[in-house]
């Protein structure tokens, strides 16, 4: 849907199994100039206050049971300190009625991050020359809230995991003992495997590259902050915690990243997203799903290297990156 959450948040919704989000807001990135557009706040507090309306309607709309997943990490406040924007998201959640449930460290290099974000707080001159200000670098976080109340439809895995969304590969003596394993899933020794690195607090392989198109919806070539959800970070979530056949909600989509993930894995997807370039970018990823599933040829998602990515954080005198736009 083309518009802001706000405009959508009363369709008809009541059957949201999982919702993923990126939120955004002040000490994030413009990403419009539109007074919807709640990266448009003058301040934190500000965007943090618009954040619990939102949370709030999310809230409603997800089944007792389910699960809301949300992709952040800390913020700048000012040119040293940082706001720990996980921990309000975390805030936000509980006072709209959702429950704290778990959360997952995404790895991050240090040295990749300082080389493209030419932070100073995190180059080794600044270890030699003044180590308190030496900085450790931001992790990702994908932070998992609970609705209240009993799951009506349990998230089932009778066959356990079958594939593997992450750098590393899935040890071959595994794959030949358990690939289309259907029997005692206490046997199961492969997806054994795959839920131990799913279950990980920390997810070391995720993919940085893994992307969808989205460098042509730039508005300006200037425009640096165009990143979406790394698709290993979305296919993990959707695994771990939707059924086939569930619908997922995404109120700031971006380029269609949930939305495509969720297609392809047999799920439907409901997005919203303000910004026009961003939509029509979702649209055509969206376009090329359906017809992937259509045809029952799978795409195969290129890994692009750090060096393209290199655009997609700012630099120290700017904002930090989320790493991701408002995707579902």
């Amino acid at each position: 849907m083309h518009g802001s959450f706000a405009e959508h948040r009363n369709g008809d919704y009541r059957a949201i199994a999982l919702q993923s989000s990126v939120p955004v807001g002040s000490e994030l990135y413009q990403y419009s100039d539109d007074p919807r557009d709640m990266s448009n706040s003058t301040s934190y507090k500000e965007a943090i206050d618009q954040y619990l309306y939102v949370v709030k309607e999310i809230a409603r709309v997800t089944m007792p049971g389910r699960l809301s997943v949300v992709h952040c990490t800390d913020l700048k406040r000012g040119q040293l300190y940082q706001h720990d924007f996980p921990g309000d998201v975390i805030r936000v959640h509980e006072e709209a009625g959702m429950r704290y449930f778990c959360r997952v460290v995404i790895w991050k290099d240090p040295w990749e991050f300082a080389r493209r974000t030419r932070m100073k707080t995190l180059m080794h001159k600044t270890l030699v020359e003044d180590a308190a200000r030496s900085r450790i670098a931001p992790a990702d976080h994908l932070v998992i809230f609970l609705k209240p109340g009993a799951n009506k439809a349990p998230v089932t895995h009778k066959n356990g995991f079958t594939s593997y969304a992450g750098q590393r590969p899935i040890p071959a003596d595994l794959m030949r003992l358990c690939e289309n394993y259907k029997g005692d899933q206490r046997k199961n020794v492969m997806s054994h495997w795959i839920y131990r690195q799913y279950a990980s607090p920390v997810w070391m392989d995720i993919r940085r590259g893994r992307l969808l198109p989205h460098r042509d919806c730039k508005e300006d070539p200037e425009e640096r902050h165009v990143c979406p959800l790394q698709m290993d970070v979305i296919d993990r979530a959707l695994a771990m915690w939707s059924n086939h056949g569930d619908t997922v909600l995404t109120p700031f989509m971006g380029v269609g990243s949930e939305v495509y993930g969720a297609v392809i894995n047999g799920r439907r997807a409901i997005g919203m997203e303000l910004k026009e370039t961003y939509y029509r970018q979702a649209a055509r990823n969206i376009a090329a799903a359906v017809q992937a599933v259509e045809s029952g040829e799978m795409p195969i998602i290129a890994t692009s290297s750090e060096e393209e990515n290199s655009s997609d954080d700012a630099d120290e005198s700017g904002e930090w990156a989320m790493e991701t736009t408002a995707s579902e």
